[in-house]
């Protein structure tokens, strides 16, 4: 046990610094000891989409819950950059201070918005000017690779359209799509792996682009279109249990009814 350690009947953001100091120092835990910014980096991600999950049931306890697990990977980062001397929590703390009184000019500063839309732009040229982005291309660029891929195409795709490089209504991203949908059917035709994998990958990034005209969030569409399969499937499994039915020797025909009951909710 950790020497002059303070129990507590209430912790707040100092305690939790302390605690991971402790679980990394001499005496503390060992696979603590060993975790690295690279060890851990997927933990943050998974911790994030609990905390995501957390907010879309609309679950308070839960909620307070998986952001003390984000919070505590921050606070574990900060410690191993502590250690190797690079900075500290609240180095990191005062940076985000520091740029949040920055984009915001209009609540800290003298300027004037009238609208969510001045604020947004406000905040976009900031950050550009803050970054150093002098081009379009340059803020392109800063978009992580590492997002997920239909989340980084809507950004991108939106910074492009900042800069004039856009339909000027959906209809000509629709006809782009039915384009590229063409082109992958030839793909297929022709049987060339590489070009298949090119020509798919461009047909989603099409459709994103739709997307933004219809002002929907294609990681949300996906999810949820991704929730209906599951919901029918389990209807269609049922059915075909049901009925003495093996999905994997039915006909094509066979399933294909199944669906469509399922998808009547017959």
């Amino acid at each position: 046990m950790i020497k002059k350690f303070e129990f507590k009947d209430r912790y707040d953001i100092n305690d939790l610094i302390g605690i991971i100091k402790d679980l990394r120092s001499e005496g503390g835990c060992p696979w603590d000891i060993q975790q690295t910014h690279e060890s851990i980096r997927k933990d943050l991600i998974e911790e994030t989409y609990e905390t995501i999950e957390a907010i879309n049931k609309a679950d308070p306890d839960m909620l307070r819950e998986e952001l003390g697990d984000v919070l505590m990977q921050v606070v574990f980062h900060a410690q191993i950059e502590t250690e190797k001397g690079g900075f500290t929590f609240d180095d990191v703390a005062d940076e985000i201070c520091k740029k949040m009184i920055v984009r915001h000019p209009h609540v800290f500063g003298e300027t004037n918005v009238d609208s969510v839309d001045d604020v947004l732009t406000n905040w976009d040229a900031i950050k550009r000017s803050t970054k150093g982005q002098k081009s379009t291309s340059e803020a392109i660029d800063s978009v992580p690779r590492e997002l997920p891929a239909l989340m980084r195409a809507n950004k991108i795709q939106s910074k492009a359209a900042k800069a004039g490089f856009d339909w000027t209504e959906v209809d000509g991203a629709l006809d782009r799509l039915t384009e590229e949908i063409a082109e992958l059917k030839e793909a297929i035709a022709n049987g060339k792996e590489d070009e298949i994998s090119d020509e798919l990958g461009d047909v989603l990034f099409s459709a994103v682009n739709v997307s933004r005209f219809v002002k929907v969030d294609p990681e949300e569409a996906l999810t949820n279109s991704t929730d209906k399969f599951v919901c029918r499937f389990k209807k269609v499994e049922a059915k075909a249990n049901e009925r003495g039915i093996d999905m994997k020797t039915a006909s094509l025909e066979t399933l294909d009814i199944l669906w469509d009951e399922a998808k009547k909710g017959i």
